[in-house]
């Protein structure tokens, strides 16, 4: 499987993603992950569609929402008007899984279903033949900066030997040295936020996490 960088825009200067996201372009950031909160499923509030469409207009990378909100379904199709090319949606907050990944392919966007600390892989398992990702939360969803939750990478693990094939993301406290774990458990695409966003070149910073990942 692919390695792949997903700088998570949550911890940047919001006034300032017209420059960091094509910065992390330009290091080597195969997607920019959109952290998507309603205040009401989880505490905080982040930011809505109108900013996946700003940051579109400033690249051409692959765009992933990420929905910690409320009816998820109501924001697929803001989300992917805005020009996200993948939306993700919790297991927890949903009680018809199939029919939203069936809503998402009619938009004609990637569909990932996201499990957090707490959720067994069981929870999903009827789902991860048909959707294109699964994103396991190695923190509870939330804030950014938080530490990794390792026994959560039991179920990375335990996800790769049922599809092989499958595009397994992971999220939260991802950095230099967390990254070795994450991907010995079978993850293929880093979701970084906090590590990236505390670094003072970005590119730079996202070059060097590339290499810190082929060599993990």
């Amino acid at each position: 499987m692919k390695l792949k960088l997903a700088p998570s825009v949550l911890s940047f200067d919001m006034t300032s993603l017209s420059t960091s996201v094509p910065q992390l372009v330009s290091g080597g950031a195969d997607i920019i992950h959109l952290d998507v909160m309603d205040g009401n499923w989880v505490p905080p509030i982040t930011f809505g569609d109108a900013l996946a469409r700003s940051v579109r207009r400033h690249t051409d990378c692959f765009l992933e929402a990420h929905l910690m909100v409320a009816n998820p379904e109501s924001q697929f199709e803001p989300f992917a008007k805005a020009g996200c090319n993948r939306i993700l949606f919790h297991i927890e907050g949903s009680h018809h899984p199939h029919r939203l990944v069936e809503g998402l392919r009619r938009l004609g966007v990637g569909a990932g279903i996201v499990i957090n600390p707490g959720t067994p892989v069981s929870a999903i398992t009827e789902l991860v033949p048909i959707v294109d990702m699964v994103l396991v939360m190695t923190v509870d969803p939330g804030w950014g900066g938080q530490p990794m939750i390792r026994s959560a990478l039991n179920k990375v693990t335990e996800l790769r030997n049922l599809r092989p094939d499958l595009e397994i993301e992971v999220d939260g406290g991802v950095d230099h040295g967390t990254i070795v774990e994450a991907k010995r458990a079978g993850a293929n695409v880093f979701v970084v936020g906090s590590y990236l966003a505390n670094q003072t070149d970005f590119e730079a910073a996202a070059r060097n996490f590339k290499i810190r990942m082929e060599e993990a």
